[in-house]
This record gives C-alpha cells, structure tokens and sequence, in this order.
C-alpha cells in the first residue's frame, strides 16, 4: 500500500506520518502541494493506494472575510483530491469538523445529521463533504474532528499553559461543550480504519465523553503540573469574535460500531498520554 499525505507538516500531519511509521509514505506539505491546483493535485495521487487529506484553511475567524479563500482549499482542494482518487482508483479519507453542525443540539450529533454551518468555515467544510462525496462515492472517508490539540502545531492546549506563564488566572468560556481530541489518537484511528477495510462514508473521530472549554482548560493546568484554580469560568458572551461558534459539539459515534471498531477512548485519558507524549515539552 503506497499512502500520500497532503497537508503533511500541520499537526495531525505530522501524526499521520508517525502512526504510519515504516509503510510506504509520500508526506508533502502546503508548499509542496497546492490542493487547489487541480493538475498536481491528479499528478501527486497517481501510484497511491490511499489519500490523506490533512490540509485545511482553519482560521475560523478570518474566514468570514476571506470565505473565497476557505472554500478554495476546503472544498475545491477537497474535492480535487477526491477526484484524483477516483481517477487513479485510491480510497480518499479526508478530515472534516463538527462546524458543519448548527450547535443547536442537545445530545450527540449522529454521522448522518443534516449539514447545517453557521458560519463560513463550516460552510466551506461541508462543501468540501459534499463534493467529496459526490466526485469519489465508494472511495471517500470523511473523518469529522472536532477540538484538536497535539505537539505538532500551535493549539488551545498549549495556549494555556503559555498564557499561565504571564498571567495570574487565565478566564475561559463554560458555555461551550465539545470533545478535545488528541492528534496522536485521531491519526492512530484513522490508520485502524484503513487497516479495518471499513466501508466509506462518516465517521466522528473525537476522543469519547465531552467537556466545556473551561472543564479542558483546568484538566490542562493539572496535566502541566499548575494549579487548576487559576481557571476562572466565564461565557462567550465576553469573548466576542467574528466567527460564530456552536455551544454544542459533541459527535456520536455509532459509525465506529457499524464498521467493527472501538470508538476513541475519554478524552481525559488521551490529554494524558498526549502529556506523556510531549504535548508541553517545550515549556
């Protein structure tokens, strides 16, 4: 099996390659491949077996000024890449995000509830879904995360015990609940997909249970070895920003079952491997 990651030097990136140590890995970064370039886009996936699509335009906040932007990488980069899957006979799996979910819910989003974004970087993430889908229907695997923190790349986690660093308490917003995610788990379950010879379709790759901001932010503290006290609860209400955020994102995981595997394990178990892994080593 010959395996191309794009968007390989991003966080879950890099997880991806080190998950699929010693098997046959093309890993090119954003400068070493344009998702948007439809032509190296079909060059690149040529001889692979598998596709990883680890590349994203994430800056929720700048998307709604640049949704021409977004869209061009998570949509048509997306949909490129399904394309060129198809054409050369590869399976494509390909990262998604629980933004393409209003937030409105109350109890956990199944793998087949309805698109409904709120703001341009969902709406660019379910675009990239739907013609995924569309271009590559047998062949693609979409993989919706949610959360993510890991040693690769800048992140809530590492945000703050840098802030604690500087500042006497450190105040996060206690009316948003979701799943923090580790990289290192999400690539881990992404390679035992694969491996599963699963059927394509949805599936939600967030380490399991749920948590507020704030709940993640002061298990954060204890795992840096700082006092969890330091976190003061506030409501987003006093983080306004030009993105509007879901209050709600937790995933089901049904898919998992269907397809003869574990779902992820809690995410307090996964923050504390991610520790043992070197999440705060450079601190």
């Amino acid at each position: 099996m010959r395996y191309l990651i794009a968007g390989a030097a991003g966080m879950l990136g890099q997880d991806l390659q080190k998950a699929l140590a010693g098997r046959d890995v093309t890993a090119l970064s954003r400068a070493e491949l344009d998702v948007t370039d439809r032509e190296a886009v079909l060059a690149a996936v040529a001889g692979h077996d598998v596709v990883l699509n680890a590349s994203a335009y994430t800056k929720v906040d700048d998307a709604e000024a640049h949704e021409d932007a977004a869209y061009a990488i998570n949509a048509l980069g997306t949909e490129n890449l399904a394309v060129a899957a198809a054409r050369h006979g590869a399976r494509l799996v390909t990262v998604s995000t629980d933004y393409v979910f209003d937030g409105h819910a109350s109890e956990p989003y199944a793998e087949d509830t309805p698109w409904d974004p709120i703001n341009a970087y969902g709406r660019s993430k379910a675009a990239g879904e739907e013609l995924a889908l569309a271009a590559h229907p047998d062949g693609t695997f979409i993989v919706r995360t949610a959360w993510l923190y890991g040693a690769g790349g800048p992140n809530f986690a590492k945000t703050m015990v840098k802030l604690a660093g500087s500042h006497d308490t450190v105040s996060v917003v206690d009316d948003q609940l979701g799943q923090p995610t580790w990289t290192g788990d999400l690539a881990a379950q992404i390679v035992a997909l694969l491996d599963a010879d699963a059927p394509a379709g949805i599936y939600h790759g967030t380490n399991a249970g749920q948590a507020s901001w704030y709940e993640f932010a002061r298990a954060v503290f204890a795992q840096a070895g700082l006092d969890p006290e330091r976190v003061k609860p506030t409501d987003s209400s006093t983080f306004v920003r030009p993105a509007p955020r879901p209050s709600y994102s937790v995933l089901g995981h049904d898919g998992w079952a269907r397809a003869g595997l574990e779902p992820m394990r809690p995410w307090e178990d996964a923050l504390a491997a991610a520790t043992e892994d070197g999440l705060f080593a450079e601190h």
